[in-house]
């Protein structure tokens, strides 16, 4: 094991590393419980709306936490933990990736903020690097 990855599982095993695992895995079950609502709730309601905006917001930061758990789990060499996590991980990943036909916040966020950047960029807004 490299000692990187040693230091990470220590910390993992400290009370500050418990507390932000535990808000890690809390972030995951709250991103599968958008999830859930969204897939119960009626199309193109207001539930079904904020649902998939507080899932989209949410499922990067649980793929992360996921990934990280299933990399300290697998360096403290607990398999069934390791197997469980990668389901999950998976799971949230396909959700993700699979449900983006959906109307929610996120939807034309890229080009909006594509839009801004470059009429910041053309009117000559932007901070321009000091030279030397």
């Amino acid at each position: 094991m490299s000692p990187g990855l040693q230091a990470a599982a220590l910390f993992a095993g400290s009370l500050p590393g418990h507390i932000l695992m535990s808000l890690g895995q809390a972030l995951v079950v709250v991103c599968l419980c958008f999830d859930f609502v969204r897939a119960v709730s009626v199309p193109r309601s207001r539930s079904r709306y904020v649902a998939n905006t507080w899932f989209r917001t949410l499922a990067l930061p649980s793929i992360l936490v996921m990934a990280f758990s299933v990399l300290l789990d697998a360096a403290s060499g607990s398999w069934p933990e390791v197997a469980a996590g990668m389901f999950i991980l998976v799971a949230v990943i396909f959700r993700w990736h699979h449900g983006s036909d959906e109307d929610s916040w996120w939807k034309g966020k890229g080009k909006a903020l594509g839009r801004w950047l470059r009429n910041r960029a053309a009117s000559g807004s932007l901070v321009a690097p000091a030279t030397a």
